[in-house]
C-alpha cells in the first residue's frame, strides 16, 4: 500500500485556523500524510495578526532538505513565503529536488488586513515560482495584485487567468470568495478551457483559513493521483462544507470547519 505524502511550506498560525496548522488538518482529513517546512511564525488569532517573525533562510532550507531526502512528497503546497529571499530559496529547492505537483497559494493579505507578503516579493513570485507550479490559487485581490488588473467581471477573471498562464503556471484557479455576486464561482483555467465550480454564497464572517485550506486540499488530492480538475473540484466542495458548517469560535473572523466535509460524506 502506497501512502500519499504532501509537504506544506508555509507560515505558522498560532490561532490554528490558517497556515501550516490548517494545511496539516486538511491533509489528515484527506487521508494524506502531512509534512511541513515553516517559513515564518505569526502571532495570530481571529481578530488579526499581532506579529510576523520570519525564520532564517538556512532553517527553512534544512527543513525542506530533511523532508524530501527521506519522506519524498508526492505534492507540495506553498503558502506564506513573506519575502523575495524566501521565495527564491523555495523555488531553488523545488528545482534542485525536482519536486512535482506544486500548488502555490500566493498568500498576500491576512483576513484582518495585515500584509503577509513584502511588496518586493511579488515580482520574485511571478519570476521564479509561477513557472514551477502545477496550480496557483489566488483569490480576487491576490490575482489583481499579481496581474495589475481590476477584476470586476467573470471576463476580467478569465483575462487574469490567461495572463498568469502566460507567466508559466500550468493551471490557474481564481477563487470567487471576494466577488459580490449571489453565487460563489471558483474559476479554473488550463490554458485551453475554463471550468466553473459554482456554490451558493453563505453569509458568514467565519472564513479564516479558506485560502490555505483550498490549496492544501488541492495538493492532497494531487498527491493521491487525482487530476487537477478532480483535485480542484474536491477542494471547492471541501471549503464550501467547511464554511457552511461553521464552528462559530473566536471574536473576529473565525476559522473554517476542517472536519465538515468528512461528516458530510458520512451523512450522504
Amino acid at each position: 500500500m502506497t501512502i500519499a505524502k504532501a509537504l506544506t511550506i508555509a507560515g505558522s498560525d498560532s490561532g490554528g485556523g490558517a497556515g501550516i496548522q490548517a494545511d496539516l488538518k486538511t491533509f489528515q482529513e484527506r487521508t494524506v500524510f502531512g509534512m511541513s517546512a515553516i517559513t515564518a511564525i505569526t502571532a495570530q488569532n481571529t481578530t488579526g495578526v499581532q506579529g510576523v517573525y520570519p525564520l532564517p533562510l538556512d532553517a527553512i532550507a534544512s527543513q525542506i532538505d530533511s523532508v524530501v531526502t527521506d519522506l519524498r512528497p508526492f505534492a507540495i503546497k506553498t503558502g506564506m513565503l513573506f519575502s523575495a529571499e524566501i521565495i527564491e530559496l523555495v523555488a531553488d529547492k523545488i528545482e534542485k529536488h525536482d519536486l512535482r505537483n506544486v500548488v502555490v497559494d500566493p498568500v498576500m493579505i491576512a483576513k484582518g488586513g495585515a500584509s503577509l507578503l513584502q511588496q518586493s516579493a511579488v515580482n520574485m513570485l511571478k519570476k521564479k515560482l509561477l513557472p514551477l507550479c502545477e496550480v496557483i490559487t489566488p483569490n480576487i485581490p491576490e490575482a489583481e495584485e499579481l496581474t495589475g488588473m481590476k477584476l470586476q467581471t467573470m471576463e476580467d477573471r478569465k483575462k487574469a487567468a490567461s495572463y498568469l498562464y502566460d507567466l508559466g503556471a500550468r493551471h490557474i484557479v481564481i477563487k470567487g470568495g471576494h466577488s459580490e455576486t449571489n453565487e460563489l464561482v471558483d474559476l479554473l483555467y488550463d490554458g485551453e478551457k475554463f471550468i466553473e465550480f459554482v456554490h451558493e454564497r453563505i453569509a458568514t464572517k467565519h472564513t479564516h483559513g479558506t485560502g490555505c485550506t483550498f490549496s492544501a486540499c488541492t495538493a492532497a488530492e494531487l498527491a493521491k493521483g487525482a487530476s487537477v480538475v478532480q483535485a480542484v473540484e474536491t477542494a471547492s466542495e471541501f471549503v464550501h462544507a467547511a464554511i457552511k458548517h461553521t464552528l462559530n469560535i473566536g471574536s473576529g473572523h473565525g476559522p473554517t470547519n476542517h472536519w465538515a466535509y468528512r461528516k458530510q460524506e458520512v451523512m450522504i
